[in-house]
C-alpha cells in the first residue's frame, strides 16, 4: 500500500482497489448512490458554490492535504488507510502479542461488522443534521468549515463502506445500502445513536456538536485504531487526522462566541454575567445560555459512550477488537482478568464510586478519558473569561446529569451531582438545560454574513484564517 493516494481511478484509494475487480465494481455502484443522498442530505443551496477544501493527497504526517476551490459534489471522496506496521502484534485482550488480522476472524465476525456499522452511521448523520446550517453563516470562514467537516464526515462513511464491502461480502453490501437509507430524526428510518438523531438548528449548536460529540467520535476512533483487525486500525488512525480540524471548529467557534460576549459586557459596563437580559439586548450569547448548551451536549455525548458496565464492551476488548482511549501508554498487563476500575453507581439514593471489574468497565473509563480530554476545554474558554476580567465560570456538568443510558438513566441528578425528586427536576430544569425562549434567542441571532471579511454581531472573527489566508479571503464563492 502506498501512501501516495492514486487519483487517476473514479475512487481515489491507496489500497490497489484496481487490482481487486469485484471491490472496485461494488464501490462503483454505491458511489452513484452516495452521490444521491449528498445532493438531496448534504449542505441545502450551496452544491453549486465553490468551496476552498483542502482534499487528501497522502497519508504521510506531513504534507497530506492540499487546498483549492471545488464544489462539493465533485469533491474526491475515496479510500484512505494509514500505512500497515511491520510485525504488528494484537496490544490487549485474549489474544494479545499474537500477529494482527488481515481477514475477518470468524468468530468475531458479527461483532466487527456491528461495530462497523455504528461507526459508520455516525457520519451521513451529522451532515443531516448541519444540512441547513450554511444558510444562516456567521461568515464565509465559518460556512468554509461546516462544508469541510460536512465532506471529511462524507469520507468518513466511505471509509466504513470500503471495510463492510471488501471484507463482509453480500452482508456488507447490505449494511452499505442501509447507511444511506436511515435519516436523522427520521421516526420510520433514524439513525442508531440518539445524539444522531438530534436537530442542530443553530451555529452555536454546531460548535458545541463538534466540540463534544466529535470528540466522542475522537475517543472511539483511537479506541478502534488499536485494533486488532489491522485494516480497521489503518483507517482509523488516518480518520483522526481528519478529525482534528473538526473538533478545532467547534473549540474555537465557541471561544469566538465567549469572547464577543466578554467583549460587549465590558464595552457596555455590564458587569453582572447573570444581567440576561442587559447582555441580549446587544444581540450576544449570554454566558449562562452557554452553560445552558454545555450541560445539554455533553449529557447527550456521554450517553453515546453506553452503558457505564457493559459485557458488549467487555466482549469486544477481550476479542482484541477494539482497545481503550490510547491503548499501548497504559502501563498494565493490558488483560484486566483480575483488575478493577471505579465507577459511580447510585446506590441507596447517592452517587458512590465503587469499584467492579476493569472489563465490564471499558466503557466507564472511555468516558473518564472524554471528561478529562473536555476539562481542558473548559480551561481554554475560561481562560477567555477571565482575560475580560468577568467573574465567571463555566464547568462541566456532573456525568449523572440528565442522562438516558447507562447508570444514571432511571435518576434524576442536578449538575453538581446531587440526586432529587421528579417534582424539583421540574421545577428546576429550565435553570440548567436550555429554554424554549433560550433557544429562539439563538435562532434570531442567526442572521447571515456572506461578504468576505465580514462576521455577524453575535461572534468574534478568528485569530487566523485558513492555509495562511487573509481574513477577507472569499473561501466560499456563493452563486448569484
Amino acid at each position: 500500500m502506498s501512501a501516495e493516494v492514486n487519483y487517476d481511478s473514479l475512487i481515489p484509494n491507496n489500497v490497489d482497489l484496481a487490482s481487486d475487480v469485484k471491490l472496485r465494481r461494488a464501490m462503483e455502484q454505491w458511489y452513484p448512490k452516495y452521490l444521491d443522498w449528498w445532493k438531496q442530505m448534504g449542505p441545502d443551496g450551496f452544491q453549486d458554490c465553490d468551496v476552498y477544501l483542502r482534499t487528501a493527497v497522502s497519508v504521510d504526517r506531513e504534507g497530506w492535504a492540499q487546498f483549492g476551490f471545488v464544489k462539493m459534489p465533485d469533491y474526491r471522496w475515496g479510500i484512505l488507510l494509514a500505512p500497515r506496521e511491520e510485525n504488528r502484534t494484537i496490544g490487549f485482550g485474549r489474544h494479545m502479542g499474537q500477529p494482527v488480522w488481515q481477514e475477518v476472524p470468524g468468530e468475531y465476525r458479527a461483532m466487527l461488522r456491528r461495530l462497523m456499522v455504528v461507526q459508520g452511521d455516525t457520519e451521513p448523520a451529522s451532515v443531516e443534521q448541519q444540512r441547513f446550517l450554511g444558510k444562516t453563516a456567521p461568515s464565509l470562514y465559518d460556512m468554509r468549515n461546516l462544508f469541510q467537516v460536512n465532506v471529511e464526515e462524507g469520507r468518513h462513511l466511505w471509509a466504513m463502506v470500503y471495510l463492510l464491502q471488501k471484507y463482509f461480502g453480500r452482508d456488507g453490501r447490505e449494511e452499505a445500502e442501509a447507511l444511506l437509507q436511515r435519516r436523522s430524526g427520521d421516526e420510520d428510518r433514524p439513525r442508531i445513536l440518539g445524539a444522531f438523531n438530534e436537530e442542530t438548528p443553530d451555529w452555536l449548536s454546531f460548535f458545541m456538536f463538534t466540540t463534544f460529540t466529535d470528540r466522542d467520535g475522537k475517543m472511539q476512533l483511537e479506541s478502534l485504531a488499536q485494533s486488532g483487525f489491522d485494516p480497521l486500525a489503518r483507517t482509523c488512525r488516518f480518520m483522526l487526522t481528519e478529525e482534528g480540524h473538526h473538533m478545532f471548529v467547534g473549540r474555537t467557534g465557541v471561544e469566538r462566541v465567549i469572547q464577543r460576549t466578554c467583549e460587549v459586557m465590558n464595552k457596555n459596563g455590564i458587569t453582572d454575567p447573570d444581567d440576561i437580559q442587559a447582555i441580549r439586548r446587544f444581540g450576544v450569547v449570554d454566558l449562562p445560555t452557554i452553560q445552558k448548551k454545555i450541560n445539554f451536549h455533553t449529557a447527550v455525548t456521554l450517553d453515546l459512550f453506553g452503558s457505564e458496565i457493559s459485557t458488549n464492551a467487555a466482549n469486544s476488548f477481550n476479542a482484541g477488537l477494539k482497545g481503550r482511549f490510547r491503548e499501548h501508554q497504559i502501563k498494565d498487563d493490558h488483560k484486566l482478568e483480575n483488575d478493577t476500575y471505579p465507577v459511580a453507581q447510585v446506590v441507596d439514593g447517592e452517587v458512590k464510586v465503587l469499584e467492579v471489574s476493569a472489563l465490564s468497565a471499558i466503557n466507564a473509563r472511555l468516558s473518564d478519558d472524554y471528561i478529562a480530554d473536555c476539562e481542558n476545554v473548559m480551561k481554554r474558554w475560561n481562560r477567555v473569561i477571565d482575560e475580560h476580567q468577568i467573574r465567571y465560570h463555566l464547568h462541566l456538568p456532573h456525568r449523572a446529569f440528565h442522562r438516558k443510558v447507562g447508570e444514571f438513566s432511571e435518576v434524576r441528578v442536578t449538575p453538581q451531582g446531587l440526586l432529587i425528586s421528579d417534582r424539583e427536576w421540574s421545577k428546576k430544569y429550565h435553570d440548567w438545560l436550555p429554554s424554549e425562549s433560550d433557544l429562539e434567542y439563538i435562532l434570531s441571532l442567526m442572521e447571515p454574513s456572506l461578504l468576505p471579511g465580514e462576521f455577524s454581531n453575535w461572534i468574534a472573527p478568528p485569530k487566523a484564517g485558513i492555509n495562511g489566508q487573509p481574513g477577507e479571503y472569499e473561501y466560499v464563492r456563493l452563486v448569484a
